[in-house]
């Protein structure tokens, strides 16, 4: 490959990869999800399933990449040909674009909040007007419409730069400023007074809390966080030289998700419970919660800026990647076409997501299975699509690569020894494929 269709560093590949996979499940979904699940034993139970089955897999679709050098299509052909597990790849990208379709709008509304919390219109300081706010901001067709463009323009421009000059070099700025921006939350939020209740609720895990549904969702939102599934990890794994120890890079990529989980609950719950407001709010939680919190402290509005920067940065990481699998696939068949591929794809994907953003306006009316077209895709992407690549991928890799293959793959450049490569094997053969049909069938209603 061209060194400009590698990464610079390795530093550069782990900040990418690990801002893919940081994005509106670390930051947006997880607090919500804890909230409306118990709290510490929730976020238990999805520390043990990030680490453990989140590391396997992570793994799995590095291989997958590295070795082939090439995107998910091609790459699943290469190493499969003549079989229909190029299918896999296919429906990674059709994944990819179904959430960014979505994923769009709500980094769109992040954008609009992020505006008018520089502008002063966050500023209202009873908690209850937030909700009408939010409300009146999503159902607004021209507010969302400028606000959903804005953020695919940035996605698309970054992505046309390519790796090197785009999605890495913007994402070691963003990575970076991103953790400043989160301690800083952080240790404001522990200040406050009251912030033990929120602390307590969130990391002192209640054992007797936890059942099947706390088990199955907190497995959900592993992979959720993580995107795994969609092939985004064989796409930017293809990127990496030979030589790099694939171990190392998913530790770090899990690790840095995991602080950041933790660092987002941090900031959140003990804000939350110090001004007495609930925990189990629901998705709205950034939008409607939040902002009554910040509005209630010293400098609230300096915080819920920097707050609302952190969220659109995460945002955009994961929001390149998912335009990057896209993208790749493309340059692959039309070398040096990367710019009119990431301008017809991004606009393809933005025109996609105009349903969704008219969801809670124009086309509120409009249902599919029940739900609008946002809550109608984002529950076929989270719940179907999603479990079901990470299902796939975890039984292509031992179907289809051989065991030297895979030990070769997975410990060069490496100290790890054939004991860690056995318990992977076994993780990703048996458990993983195991954990997803059970969270598969509970969602579906079947179990």
């Amino acid at each position: 490959m061209k060194s400009g269709d590698q990464w610079k560093s390795k530093i550069g590949f782990i900040m990418a990869a690990a801002g893919s996979a940081i994005g509106l499940g670390a930051v947006w979904k997880l607090p919500y999800v804890t909230g409306t699940n118990g709290g510490g034993a929730f976020f238990f139970m999805f520390l043990v399933f990030t680490l453990i089955l989140g590391t396997t897999l992570i793994l799995a679709e590095f291989i997958i990449g590295r070795k082939t050098q090439k995107p998910p299509i091609p790459a699943y052909k290469s190493i499969a040909p003549h079989t229909p597990w190029y299918l896999v790849g296919v429906l990674g990208i059709v994944t990819s674009c179904l959430i960014l379709s979505f994923y769009a709008v709500v980094g769109g509304w992040i954008f609009t909040y992020f505006i008018r919390s520089l502008t002063g219109r966050l500023t209202e300081p009873v908690s209850g007007s937030y909700e009408t706010l939010f409300s009146s901001i999503i159902s607004n067709p021209w507010e969302v419409g400028l606000a959903h463009v804005t953020f695919m323009l940035i996605t698309i421009l970054v992505v046309q730069g390519g790796i090197q000059k785009g999605i890495e070099r913007v994402s070691s700025i963003m990575m970076p400023a991103l953790f400043v921006i989160f301690i800083i939350l952080v240790i404001r939020s522990l200040t406050l007074e009251g912030a033990a209740e929120g602390i307590s609720f969130f990391l002192r895990p209640d054992f007797s809390a936890i059942n099947r549904e706390t088990i199955l969702y907190a497995l959900g939102q592993a992979f959720f966080s993580l995107s795994l599934g969609v092939s985004i990890m064989v796409t930017y794994s293809s990127y990496l030289d030979k030589r790099e120890n694939l171990i190392r890079s998913a530790t770090s990529i899990v690790g840095l998700s995991v602080l950041i989980s933790l660092l987002s609950g941090l900031a959140i719950f003990p804000g939350v419970f110090a001004f007495n407001l609930e925990p189990n709010e629901g998705p709205s939680l950034i939008f409607t919660v939040l902002p009554a919190v910040f509005s209630e402290m010293a400098l609230g509005s300096v915080f819920l800026s920097l707050f609302l920067l952190l969220l659109l940065f995460a945002t955009l990481t994961s929001a390149f990647s998912l335009l990057e699998i896209v993208v790749s696939s493309i340059v692959y068949r039309f070398p040096n076409k990367r710019k009119i591929a990431a301008w017809g794809s991004g606009i393809v994907i933005y025109v996609l997501g105009i349903p969704s953003s008219l969801s809670f306006g124009l086309l509120a009316d409009w249902l599919l299975f029940g739900k609008n077209f946002f809550d109608a895709t984002d529950f076929l992407v989270s719940n179907i699509l999603l479990p079901l690549g990470a299902l796939l991928i975890a039984i292509f890799v031992p179907r289809k690569l051989s065991n030297p293959d895979m030990k070769e793959e997975l410990l060069r450049g490496s100290s790890a020894n054939e004991i860690f490569f056995k318990g992977w094997l076994f993780i990703l053969r048996f458990i993983v494929p195991l954990a997803i049909i059970a969270a598969f069938l509970n969602v579906l209603g079947i179990w």
